[in-house]
C-alpha cells in the first residue's frame, strides 16, 4: 500500500478553495481526490487561476461520483477519516496512519449521511459555541499538517 496521504474533497464548491488545497498538497507532496460533480467547471483554467502553476505539480485524480470513488479506495484498501462538524473526536487526538485519505466535504452541505457512515473515522476540529465551520482550505492545512506532524 502506498503510505502516502491523500485530501479527498467531496463536491466541493468552490474553485478558490479546491485551487488553494491543490497548490498546497502539491507543496507538501499529498495526493489529491475531487469527488464529482463539483460546484463549478474543474477546468484546467478555473483551476489555475487559484493554483497558479502548482497545479502541475498536483497528484490529482478525478472520481466521477462517490460510488467511483469508494471502489478505488477500497481496491486500495485505504483508510476513510472525514471531518465533520458532527463528530465528537478531536483530530487532535487521533492517531493517523500512512495512507489515510483525509475527507473533506461540501462547503455548503458536508457530506450526506451515505458518505459519513462509509467514513471509518470521525474527526473535529473543535471551535468556539456558535461558530458554524472554518474555511475548508484551511481545514485541510490544519488536519494534513498534525498527520504529517504523527506520521514524521
Amino acid at each position: 500500500m502506498n503510505n502516502r496521504l491523500r485530501i479527498a474533497l467531496y463536491q466541493p464548491d468552490i474553485a478558490g478553495n479546491t485551487g488553494t488545497i491543490l497548490r498546497f498538497a502539491a507543496c507538501l507532496g499529498l495526493g489529491v481526490d475531487i469527488i464529482e460533480p463539483a460546484g463549478f467547471p474543474l477546468s484546467d483554467r478555473a483551476l489555475k487561476r487559484a493554483g497558479m502553476d502548482y497545479i502541475e505539480m498536483a497528484d490529482l485524480t478525478r472520481h466521477a461520483d462517490w460510488n467511483a470513488f469508494q471502489g478505488w479506495r477500497k481496491a486500495a484498501a485505504r483508510r476513510l477519516v472525514l471531518l465533520s462538524t458532527k463528530a465528537a473526536i478531536s483530530y487532535t487526538d487521533f492517531a493517523f496512519a500512512g495512507g489515510d485519505i483525509l475527507l473533506f466535504g461540501r462547503e455548503s452541505a458536508g457530506v450526506p449521511d451515505a458518505v459519513h457512515e462509509a467514513a471509518q473515522a470521525r474527526l473535529i476540529i473543535p471551535m468556539q459555541p456558535g461558530a458554524r465551520s472554518i474555511n475548508v482550505a484551511l481545514s485541510v492545512a490544519m488536519v494534513a499538517g498534525e498527520a504529517i506532524r504523527q506520521l514524521g
